[in-house]
């Protein structure tokens, strides 16, 4: 059983020991908790200093319990029938496994104090079972519980509820107290949406209906259809939560949603545009954990990461990422910010809006109301003594002025452009009014950019292409392979696709470069050049994916045009 006597040192005594966290933020922490009276390890993660698996590992050191990760575990289903759904929620305890010759139930917890939650546990189990109590991180249990028990809140029981008075008690238990059923409706939805890992919630108002369509991996789906009736209520509830005028359908609207979900704080950007059937409301899901990813796990290939790295490295210049709107420019971005995230360095953002928020980085909204557009953001950020700032997009030739020089002064500077391919930079700014000598000088690299689905590897279908997928892959006459096509299967809610992963092509300023473009060379030019010195394009860097199985020649042809090679 659980060695549940107190330990000698305070936690954060024993935390300080370890060189985990700081004095400093020790006493942030111990008056935090006088106002907020959580217990000091969960203080301590929400506040950011210290991350719930090295919370985890550390309790698991210091009192010799064993732990485990909860992200590579699968559920054993007799050990999750044998606990009460609301025990387990009530107390974040998670059923792992049930060993059928010692009797004995393996359960996830993250308070290994947490007596309480034990002694109820024996008590609703059969008297002959021994609880094995093992720690992991509260977020992961919270996470794994949806999982392990559903996440539906009884959608129809509600929508039941609204249409008959009756009230729908399996959707009630799921709360702390009964609220109105269309509240909780609107909850169901957001909650449903953020589960399935979903970007967009799109709110379709029809003459006779109103139609839900959620965005996954890049992709609108239909998810549900609903009588127009339930239309307003549900607007209203939307604006209240994001603190919009409700008076006011006649003009777009801008709002903000902050909940928190599974255990982790999720923003939704809420927007709204009058129709001719109503407002349409557009939800984007804005989740941290899942829009800031470490640098290696962007899933670049070998190369284009030792590239991306060589850029990084300089001390000074621009670097810019184009490509559509939802190409991952900004997840791109904030990882590469976040890798050069140091106590060293003073990083600054001028973006609009700020989407996600990094510790230590000092982020600023451009905010039309007062004046602060993107020029008159980088000419106030360059009082700041920063070393590196990120411009949220070069729209116009005063933004790019201040943003090359800041550049020219000794600044790595990072931005966005709306162009199609990581050559059509160059036109573009030279469209916009940027002198080429300035560029050519300033410019350490572009990066043009794609997100495609990855084929589900429980379904995707083997075969041979013919004579055209062969012609747009680049095939050799003798070259004899095999690739894949999407299917569906219950794994993937039988779209034949799960996740997504970047492409990329990614060019290099070198001496060559920057003399074409500081003569006014064209693009073809520029191309050719580029190609001589191993410039992937992003059509290659695609057909690659195809032949390694990772994606499909249909699902390539749906981001990136390959008319250009038959």
């Amino acid at each position: 059983m659980l060695d549940t006597s107190k330990p000698k040192k305070r936690i954060g005594e024993l935390l300080l020991d370890a060189g985990i966290i700081t004095q400093d933020q020790l006493k942030i922490a111990l008056l935090e908790q006088k106002k907020n009276p959580l217990q000091l390890g969960k203080l301590l993660v929400q506040l950011g200093f210290v991350s719930e698996t090295v919370m985890r590992d550390f309790f698991s050191e210091s009192y010799q319990q064993e732990s485990i990760d909860l992200a590579k575990m699968v559920l054993d289903h007799e050990a999750v029938d044998r606990v009460p759904q609301s025990l387990a929620r009530r107390h974040s305890l998670l059923p792992v496994s049930f060993e059928d010759s010692t009797l004995t139930l393996t359960v996830a917890i993250s308070d290994i104090f947490n007596v309480v939650a034990l002694d109820q546990l024996n008590a609703a189990l059969d008297s002959n079972i021994t609880v094995h109590p093992v720690l992991a991180g509260e977020r992961e249990i919270l996470s794994a519980l949806d999982n392990a028990y559903g996440f539906d809140l009884s959608l129809d029981g509600i929508l039941h509820e609204i249409e008959t008075g009756e009230v729908d008690y399996q959707s009630v238990a799921t709360q702390d107290q009964y609220s109105q059923p269309l509240v909780r409706l609107v909850d169901a939805l957001l909650t449903d949406a953020v589960k399935r890992g979903v970007s967009d919630i799109h709110f379709e108002p029809e003459q006779g209906f109103l139609r839900i369509r959620y965005r996954q991996d890049g992709v609108l789906q239909q998810v549900r259809s609903l009588h127009k009736n339930y239309w307003s209520a549900i607007a209203v509830r939307i604006k209240v939560m994001s603190e919009m005028n409700i008076a006011e359908t006649r003009i777009p609207q801008d709002g903000h949603i902050s909940l928190t979900l599974s255990g982790r704080p999720i923003d939704f950007r809420v927007s709204t545009q009058p129709t001719v059937y109503g407002e349409n409301i557009v939800l984007r899901i804005l989740d941290r954990e899942k829009g800031i990813v470490p640098l290696e796990k962007l899933g670049l290939r070998e190369e284009n990461l030792h590239l991306l790295q060589l850029m990084m490295a300089r001390p000074e210049g621009i670097i810019m990422v184009t490509g559509p709107t939802g190409s991952g420019k900004t997840t791109t971005l904030y990882s590469i910010l976040n890798h050069l995230n140091t106590e060293e360095r003073n990083i600054m953002t001028l973006e609009d809006p700020v989407e996600y928020h990094l510790g230590m980085v000092r982020q600023t909204s451009v905010n039309e109301a007062v004046k602060l557009d993107f020029s008159h953001g980088v000419r106030s950020i360059l009082r700041q003594d920063p070393d590196i700032i990120l411009v949220g997009e070069v729209r116009d030739e005063a933004t790019a002025e201040m943003a090359f020089r800041a550049a020219m002064t000794g600044h790595q500077v990072y931005t966005t452009l709306h162009t199609n391919s990581a050559i059509g930079a160059v036109p573009r700014l030279l469209d916009i009014g940027v002198l080429p000598d300035i560029m050519a000088d300033n410019i350490i690299g572009i990066i043009g950019q794609r997100l495609v689905r990855k084929l589900c590897p429980y379904c995707k279908q083997v075969y041979a292409p013919n004579e055209l997928e062969r012609q747009l892959l680049g095939l050799k006459e003798e070259e004899e392979v095999e690739i894949y096509r999407a299917q569906g299967c219950p794994q993937c809610n039988e779209r034949g696709y799960k996740g997504r992963m970047a492409l990329m092509e990614i060019l290099r300023m070198d001496d060559a470069m920057e003399e074409l473009i500081a003569h006014r060379a064209n693009v073809h030019e520029l191309k050719r050049n580029a190609l001589k010195r191993g410039f992937v394009p992003l059509a290659e860097d695609g057909v690659r994916r195809i032949l390694e199985g990772s994606t499909s020649l249909d699902e390539l042809s749906r981001v990136v045009d390959l008319t250009g090679r038959l």
